[in-house]
């Protein structure tokens, strides 16, 4: 093999190891940054929600969007007359049908 061919491999090998340990980094910091987050959050979990459309910001300043609520709102009912369940009933059958 020349020897050219063998410094190629070489510095390819190095490049490749270089970039699989930048990633390995960066996924271990976004790791810990969301562990930290997790527990700062359980920490203040009598805290006041703040609202949708206002920004939180992370140690570094950088402005981050606020978790969602994990709770939708509460389910709401409707009550129907007969005459009103008659009419779903006919909507419901022709729309099945295609009519």
């Amino acid at each position: 093999m020349a020897e050219h061919e063998t410094q190629s491999r070489t510095t390819g090998a190095t490049v490749l190891t270089l970039v699989v340990v930048a990633c390995a980094a960066g996924l271990a910091d976004a790791l810990r940054r969301r562990v930290r987050l997790r527990r700062r959050a359980h920490h203040h979990a009598g805290a006041e929600p703040t609202p949708a459309h206002t920004h939180t910001h992370t140690h570094h300043g950088t402005p981050t969007v606020p978790r969602q609520r994990a709770t939708g709102p509460s389910v709401e009912t409707v009550r129907l007359t007969e005459a009103e369940r008659d009419a779903f009933a006919v909507l419901v059958r022709r729309l099945s049908e295609g009519d």
